[in-house]
């Protein structure tokens, strides 16, 4: 199993960086939609959708809402001014606001939802949708200017999830002794959990020095922090809902990974998260 999912991780690392800084923002969000459309369709699971057939709708119909919201705006400028964009992320920071909620009162919370298909898929939505949105505007981010510099945040984001879910796994391996979340993921400890966030504000205080993304440090370490705290609710999340479908991954199309949303579980969350905040909280565009 190692071995696959190093093979898979050296295969997959290199792509997500060359998608990040040689395709153009149409092309971006091309990849982003197919991304999410493999994403709808392993939701299709969690939301009690037993048939092939349906959970192939699923990922159609919920492509082609988001061609069709990306097709409405104006030449491809994803500008998180444009209402869709700015609503999404808003909807996205109560969202998850509302999660982190479900996930406390877990098993509790599934009492209301859990014999409900129709909550589920929105669950889905307010997952999937604001994630590629959010995608999409960080990547536009100053792109007439410096077409690379909303590649450099992306990544920036990412390596921060990275770095966090790295941390708290050598942090939990090494003393974690004290469980976070028993009840929703028993293998996450609070060790583990203060060493990714530790992890995290490395990152982002290495990136303020080397690497400038032309926002006050101070800010950047909310924002990534908030960001971090959201990668471990979007991991625990998917985790609740996973368990309460019966399943142990999402599906099996990465080898050694599990699926598409075991792989961006982290990112759905911490995306449109740390997007609101930049763009919208703290208005640094």
């Amino acid at each position: 199993m190692l071995k696959y999912r190093l093979i898979t991780a050296l295969i997959l690392i290199p792509l997500v960086i060359a998608a990040l800084f040689m395709l153009p923002p149409k092309g971006f969000a091309l990849v982003t939609l197919g991304v999410c459309m493999l994403a709808a369709w392993e939701w299709g699971q969690f939301a009690g959708l037993g048939s092939s057939a349906q959970r192939l709708s699923l990922a159609f119909i919920c492509g082609a809402l988001l061609a069709l919201m990306t097709l409405s705006l104006p030449n491809y400028h994803y500008s998180v001014h444009l209402l869709p964009i700015r609503l999404s992320l808003w909807v996205s920071l109560a969202w998850w606001c509302a999660a982190l909620l479900l996930v406390l009162s877990y098993p509790g919370s599934a009492g209301f939802w859990r014999n409900s298909k129709a909550l589920r898929l929105l669950f889905g939505v307010l997952t999937i949708v604001p994630f590629f949105w959010g995608m999409v505007a960080l990547r536009q981010h100053h792109y007439d200017s410096d077409p690379f510099f909303g590649a450099w945040w992306l990544l920036y984001v990412m390596l921060l999830v990275w770095g966090a879910d790295s941390g708290a796994y050598m942090f939990g391996k090494l003393f974690g002794k004290h469980k976070l979340a028993p009840k929703v993921s028993p293998g996450k400890t609070w060790e583990g959990f203060v060493g990714g966030l530790a992890t995290s504000a490395i990152i982002s205080l290495l990136f303020s020095v080397y690497a400038p993304l032309g926002v006050a440090p101070f800010t950047l370490l909310i924002c990534s922090v908030v960001a971090a705290l959201a990668s471990v609710l979007g991991d625990l999340t998917e985790s609740m809902f996973k368990r309460e479908a019966g399943i142990k991954d999402s599906s099996h199309l990465i080898p050694g990974h599990g699926g598409v949303l075991d792989r961006i579980d982290s990112l759905t969350a911490a995306i449109p998260v740390f997007a609101c905040l930049m763009f919208l909280v703290f208005k640094t565009v």
